[in-house]
């Protein structure tokens, strides 16, 4: 079987070659080139093609995001963005998501070789996630659904995960939920930081508040919690009202947050009372606790293949009876709703 071609694209010398050598050590990678800067990168992808581009966030003489732009619109490929952990980092990388990047990486902030080396598992395993991703252009917006559903007499919540992909489907779901949707909890896999930069780029967008989760957070209509990334967030009931409890514990399904630990307490929790929506991602995590969701009578969606870029949790929920019916992502909010009345 061929290996992955894959074209690191970093300003730092040192960098380039920890990169390059972290990438190599897998016997599914092959490192074809290295390239300092957006404009040399291009020379690159022309002349060895390779399969998965990792790209550094601020580059000279181009920024990541004007290049990416423009991959993208000429030749699109799978990019793993490689950051830095700082909040101008987060924002950048969130718009290289949003520009059609498959994933990315995090630099730590001291002793980025070091620390880099200590990703090498997280840095192959993402690199040859997105050799396998479908790089689809960047979707127009779903139309935002009308308010007046109700909700705010009902006390059915919304749980929804994801993972690689994630940014660009959660985003489209929450943009197209009206005003007085029902509460909705949300984990995707990003870390400590990000989650908190993409809630506030999603409250400026989207009808409903949303915020990143705290420990004892009502859930209430009309706005979402996004699970802080390096904790677990779970739902609690008391009578009517449903907050959440953000923890960290141990790592499940080697991530923190984990989608299965929120779809299980809202099995446990809430039972008929949420509606759970598993989307794009790699792995299995979310499959077992939106089976048991469903097994408790909760109302169960997951995306399509066709408009993942990345069908590995979809598939495995599919595969364990956890899903009812499954769905385009456009096709998703308003199915939300739907369940959220039924």
């Amino acid at each position: 079987m061929p290996k992955t071609k894959v074209l690191v694209v970093d300003d730092s010398a040192l960098m380039r070659q920890v990169l390059t050598d972290l990438l190599s050590s897998s016997p599914e990678l092959e490192v074809v080139a290295a390239a300092a800067d957006p404009y040399l990168a291009w020379d690159k992808i022309k002349q060895f093609s390779p399969d998965v581009v990792t790209l550094d966030v601020e580059m000279p003489r181009m920024d990541g995001l004007t290049f990416l732009g423009k991959l993208m619109a000429n030749r699109p490929l799978p990019v793993v963005m490689v950051s830095s952990l700082t909040e101008k980092g987060c924002d950048t990388t969130l718009r290289a998501l949003e520009l059609g990047a498959v994933e990315f990486v995090t630099k730590p902030k001291l002793n980025v070789a070091t620390g880099v080396a200590g990703l090498a598992d997280e840095l192959v395993a993402k690199v040859i996630a997105a050799a396998r991703a479908k790089v689809q252009p960047v979707r127009a917006s779903v139309p935002r659904l009308p308010a007046g559903g109700g909700f705010n007499a009902t006390h059915k919540v919304l749980a929804i995960g994801a993972s690689t992909g994630g940014c660009e489907a959660i985003t489209a779901v929450l943009t197209a939920l009206p005003a007085d949707a029902p509460g909705a909890v949300v984990v995707i896999h990003m870390p400590e930081g990000f989650t908190k930069s993409f809630a506030a780029r999603l409250d400026k967008t989207c009808a409903v508040r949303v915020s990143e989760a705290k420990d004892g957070d009502g859930v209430v209509p009309g706005h979402v919690l996004i699970a802080p990334g390096n904790f677990h967030t779970r739902v609690v009931r008391s009578g009517a009202f449903t907050a959440v409890k953000v923890e960290q514990g141990p790592p499940v399904n080697r991530h923190r947050p984990s989608v299965d630990v929120l779809f299980e307490s809202c099995a446990h929790q809430l039972g008929p009372n949420a509606v759970g929506a598993i989307l794009t991602g790699m792995g299995d995590d979310g499959a077992r606790g939106l089976r048991a969701m469903r097994h408790a009578g909760a109302h169960t969606l997951a995306q399509d293949e066709a408009t993942c870029v990345v069908f590995g949790m979809p598939k495995e929920a599919i595969a364990c009876g956890a899903v009812e019916e499954v769905l385009p992502l456009d096709r998703i909010p308003q199915r939300l709703l739907r369940f959220a009345t039924g």
